[in-house]
């Protein structure tokens, strides 16, 4: 779908006012001030089209996709990998102000057009659907936030127009899982195709029969997060959705850009990974061997070679050879001492890395979601486990062959037969159990460039088994980090109390090797 940028920029701008306004002394003016929307000037579609827009990434030139989904999840699950000093990820390096840039912008950006779309169409039956589609979509945006910090504002996030709070309290994570579950459930129960056009919806294009596959695919994730700490709601949850989930990758969930909007509407990974200097950003070596060593058709994402000229135009000179692909090592720098990249014994230059193909990173390109192999995995998992939907062996052959043949949705050039997906499904069958398919589910996120999902399900399950890196002054005694500290700013805040709180409550304290709730040891 096309978008419409100035209704998207609008109420982008007008949400971020109306989330900052409890630090005035004109709460309620401000609130009710008639040149802002409200309860009688407000269309839902256009603020369900930025929440939309705004999950993909900041309208601020990528500001937390750069630092939240790049430079620390994409480096720590090794994924990418970086010389630069400032990718801190890549040798778990404390930096407060890139942990912290996806709460400040996601709660600004995200939770308040989409708090409004819910909150204002609540009971109004000419709303009906996009009030179902916006509650599964909270959910999304909530899922991300408290999986990478934990206990977080969620209950009275984006209240403050309604509730006239200055404060906003923490809720624990665990009743944030149970709500976000029964909320989807019951919005996809809720859904009707005989019901109001969601017209604002750039995800399906209004689709109702999706969004209900997609409900119930997300309930899915959710539901597979907590095995470690709930299994018998994982179990229910899982079992309720067999059979309603994405069915294949036409239904796959994602958000095509471009460039009408300038830097509001392109992709952002793209923003940051097409105009990155080419000596910093490469995928890392762990996850180049892993699809050389089985030989993946996969390996179609990376390529050699690849130099920037604009930050629009990728220079076509790049190789895509399989045999001439080469990941970089994590927990390299380029100071010219022991950790230097150049030390490597196979190290000949920065351009024999291998970057993304440049067919995933264009500024025009799409952003996913959620995807039908995703799914499938996930059922083969669900099936690995306990026995339920169906066989193991079937899922994770679904799933893997959907996760090879998607990547033409990125580009034609990265397109895979069918037939060298078959070779590659019936080479590698589903015979190492959990570990199998968490491996699986990694590369499939790796590729997608949804790092946060990669980082997310390492942290559950525990593979792929992953070596860490031992840098000079790294703040996790050489561990792969677990989660983000919460934001030094919300101390100063009005919300300074709960914060306290719930840091002092983090097992394992509040820094990058202190657990959520889900991830049990």
């Amino acid at each position: 779908m096309k978008f419409n940028k100035l209704n998207i920029l609008a109420l982008s701008l007008l949400a971020t006012a109306l989330c900052t306004v409890s630090c005035t002394k004109d709460f309620d003016n401000i609130n009710t001030n008639k040149l802002t929307y409200g309860p009688t000037e407000f269309d839902p579609n256009f603020a369900l089209s930025t929440s939309q827009l705004t999950y993909t990434g900041s309208i601020d030139f990528a500001y937390e996709t750069w630092r939240a989904n790049l430079i620390y999840s994409g480096t720590m699950i090794q994924g990418l990998s970086s010389i630069a000093s400032y990718w801190s990820g890549d040798k778990y390096l404390t930096n407060p102000g890139y942990t912290s840039s996806y709460w400040e912008r996601a709660y600004d950006e995200q939770v308040k057009p989409i708090v409004d779309v819910v909150e204002l169409t609540r009971g109004k039956e000419q709303y009906h659907n996009i009030h179902q589609v916006g509650r599964i979509w909270k959910a999304l945006i909530f899922a991300r936030i408290t999986d990478l910090y934990g206990d977080v504002p969620y209950s009275e996030a984006g209240m403050g127009y309604y509730n006239k709070a200055l404060s906003t309290k923490y809720d624990k994570q665990e009743n944030i899982y149970k709500d976000m579950l029964k909320e989807i459930d019951e919005a996809v129960n809720a859904l009707n195709p005989s019901s109001d056009k969601v017209t604002g919806d750039i995800i399906y294009g209004g689709d109702i029969e999706k969004w209900k596959r997609f409900g119930n695919s997300l309930i899915l994730r959710l539901a597979m997060r907590l095995t470690k700490v709930d299994e018998a709601t994982a179990k229910t949850y899982v079992t309720k959705v067999v059979g309603n989930t994405l069915t294949s990758n036409d239904e796959n969930a994602f958000l095509k850009h471009d460039l009408s909007g300038d830097r509001i509407t392109q992709n952002r990974n793209s923003q940051v990974l097409s105009g990155q200097d080419p000596w910093f950003s490469k995928w890392s070596n762990t996850f180049i061997d892993v699809l050389k060593n089985t030989n993946d058709p996969r390996i179609k994402v990376a390529a050699t070679k690849v130099f920037l000229t604009t930050a629009a135009e990728i220079n076509p000179n790049f190789e895509t050879d399989p045999a001439k692909q080469k990941g970089m090592p994590n927990g390299k720098d380029n100071l010219g001492k022991e950790y230097d990249v150049k030390t490597e014994p196979n190290f000949t230059s920065m351009p024999e890395y291998s970057s993304p193909h440049p067919g995933m990173i264009k500024l025009d390109g799409i952003t996913f979601i959620l995807t039908y192999a995703e799914c499938e995995l996930l059922l083969a998992e669900a099936a690995q486990r306990w026995g339920i939907g169906g066989s193991a062996a079937d899922h994770f052959a679904k799933g893997v062959k959907a996760s090879i043949t998607y990547l033409k949705q990125f580009d034609s050039r990265l397109a895979i037969s069918d037939a060298d997906a078959d070779i590659y499904v019936a080479a590698n069958p589903l015979n190492g159990g959990i570990k199998q398919i968490a491996q699986q589910y990694w590369i499939h996120h790796n590729t997608s460039l949804n790092f946060y999902e990669s980082w997310f399900n390492w942290r559950r399950t525990g593979y792929p088994e992953l070596t860490p890196v031992v840098y000079p002054g790294n703040a996790t005694k050489g561990t792969i980090p677990r989660r983000f500290p919460y934001p030094s700013a919300e101390e100063a805040g009005t919300n300074r109390e709960y914060f306290k709180a719930a840091a002092a409550a983090v097992p394992g304290g509040d820094n990058l090797t202190g657990r959520v709730w889900w991830d049990k040891q």
